[in-house]
């Protein structure tokens, strides 16, 4: 059925009446764009890498290795899954497919509120490197609420456009990042390192949990917070199937999306890792952290292009860690936008979340209420610290302890669901490394690395009697509570939209 609407014409959803996104907008490129960019390299290297080092020191490029082999065998399983269930739903219809409706919807309210917990976190780096690279330049210190709600204006505005026109402006950041940061490695190789040489033991594995490298950053050991770090720079790249309704070939773009994305991303991680503590030696590597967290300067790594490379580099770094927090934010605030959208679809929250733009087919109303809800949190938090520091320590790191836990642990309820999916239901998709011992695995170390998360939670927070940080692990539980007694409910009053959570696939768009 199609009805013509602003010239264009308009498929209609034969489940629920609503509109659908754009089918066929996306290619390989621009779904890698929308993925990697949500990862955000630049911002990766530039906050989390410091964390990384707050927790594990000179050894962080090693927890980078530990986190992408993690990563890798997760996204075996889950490729297979997404090949069988193609949804702009991505996590919540794949649990839903396993585990029932009910655990299904607990997950996409999870992962919707996880992904706006983000999108405001990434709010804060914008602003606060915003801020700080204005006055390196010009002296001026323009209010850090300025770049706070200013740019949540600016991505809640993008929702009323095309993904297309998103996908470009995410895109040209991706590419400028990826190739700064080759600079600056590069810039290291060539002069051999520097007070050490090229650091070679800070990609051991073993070196991590030795405790020993990060004595002069913390004075004990704190794998967590090392393997938090590492693990929060990934977050995004498993975005690719929430984009399988607008993707072109959703079945053949899903793998080499996702393999690119981890393994592309772990290689570049490492590679950038090692060469910042092979510039500034075992010694600087803990010296600069510490120095940043002062507020003496604005990033660990501006001194390193300074020295290796010269003022120009600096200045890239300065602008693109603005561009690229913005354009991780945006792409955070994307795919929540695609939660909610699923869910209005389906019925499962109100309607008109499931309704496009009549021109653009774009996610525009569910936009304005992920605007508000990122501009409630963003709020909420300034009113606690309104200064620049406040907005990357707190907001920008009290916010993704929170989505980080979320995540992980619901990655690993996707792995014990792709187990179960294909035992019970898709026996012949069943394959015993893929869909049972990857996924296997990738349940035991995503649950570790949530354990570690949240053992390490106050030392990296720096606050031990905030009832945010102490409580941390419940917040999530309540968000995931609520979505299965909604869940509960509909089952009750409305057995056909409790029926149709998560069930959604790109297979019935193609026959509607």
């Amino acid at each position: 059925m199609a009805t013509a609407s602003g010239g264009d014409t308009d498929v209609i959803n034969p489940m629920t009446g609503q509109h659908q996104l754009a089918h066929g907008a996306l290619g390989l490129r621009q779904v890698l764009f929308c993925c990697v960019t949500g990862a955000a390299p630049i911002s990766a290297m530039l906050f989390n890498g410091p964390v990384a080092i707050l927790g594990a020191g000179w050894t962080a490029p090693a927890t980078f290795i530990i986190a992408t082999i993690v990563l890798t065998i997760f996204s075996v399983g889950y490729i297979e899954m997404a090949r069988r269930v193609s949804s702009a739903g991505g996590f919540y219809s794949f649990v839903s497919h396993a585990f029932g409706n009910v655990i299904g919807m607990g997950t996409a309210l999870l992962m919707a509120f996880c992904y706006l917990v983000f999108s405001g976190a990434v709010t804060g780096v914008t602003a606060y490197f915003a801020n700080s690279t204005l006055n390196e330049w010009f002296g001026v210190d323009v209010p850090v609420w300025v770049f706070l709600f200013g740019t949540i204006i600016l991505m809640t505005a993008f929702t009323f456009f095309h993904i297309e026109i998103t996908a470009r402006i995410l895109g040209v950041a991706l590419i400028l990042e990826v190739l700064a940061l080759l600079v600056f490695c590069a810039a290291i190789l060539v002069h051999g390192g520097g007070p050490d040489g090229l650091a070679f033991d800070s990609l051991n594995v073993a070196k991590v949990f030795d405790g020993n490298a990060n004595m002069a950053v913390l004075g004990a050991g704190a794998v967590g917070i090392g393997l938090f770090g590492a693990f929060w720079s990934w977050v995004g790249f498993e975005m690719a199937p929430n984009y399988a309704e607008e993707a072109k070939e959703p079945k053949k773009v899903m793998a080499p999306a996702m393999y690119a994305s981890v393994i592309g991303l772990g290689v570049l991680y490492t590679v950038v890792m090692w060469m910042f503590v092979a510039g500034a030696g075992y010694a600087g590597t803990p010296d600069l952290v510490n120095q940043q967290y002062a507020g003496e300067i604005g990033s660990i790594f501006y001194p390193l292009t300074g020295e290796y490379f010269g003022k120009p580099l600096t200045w890239a770094f300065e602008l693109l860690i603005v561009t690229g927090s913005f354009a991780c934010q945006t792409a955070f605030f994307n795919t929540s936008c695609r939660y909610l959208f699923s869910m209005g679809r389906e019925g499962a929250l109100p309607s008109v979340l499931g309704k496009t733009h009549p021109k653009h087919h774009s996610t525009h109303i569910a936009g304005i209420v992920c605007g508000v809800f990122v501009a409630i949190w963003v709020g909420a938090f300034f009113l606690y610290d309104s200064t620049a520091l406040g907005a990357l320590l707190k907001l920008g790191t009290w916010s993704p302890l929170l989505g980080v836990s979320g995540i992980l642990a619901i990655q690993a309820l996707v792995s014990a669901g792709i187990v179960v999916y294909f035992l019970r239901d898709a026996r012949d998709g069943f394959h015993w490394f893929k869909t049972l011992v990857c996924p296997v695995v990738a349940v035991i170390t995503q649950l570790i690395a949530v354990y570690f998360l949240f053992d390490g939670r106050e030392t990296l927070a720096g606050a031990t009697d905030v009832p945010f940080i102490t409580y941390l692990w419940l917040w999530p539980l309540i968000v995931f509570a609520i979505g299965m007694i909604i869940a509960l409910v509909l089952r009750s009053t409305n057995p056909a939209k409790f029926a149709g959570i998560g069930r959604y696939m790109h297979e019935d768009i193609a026959a509607s």
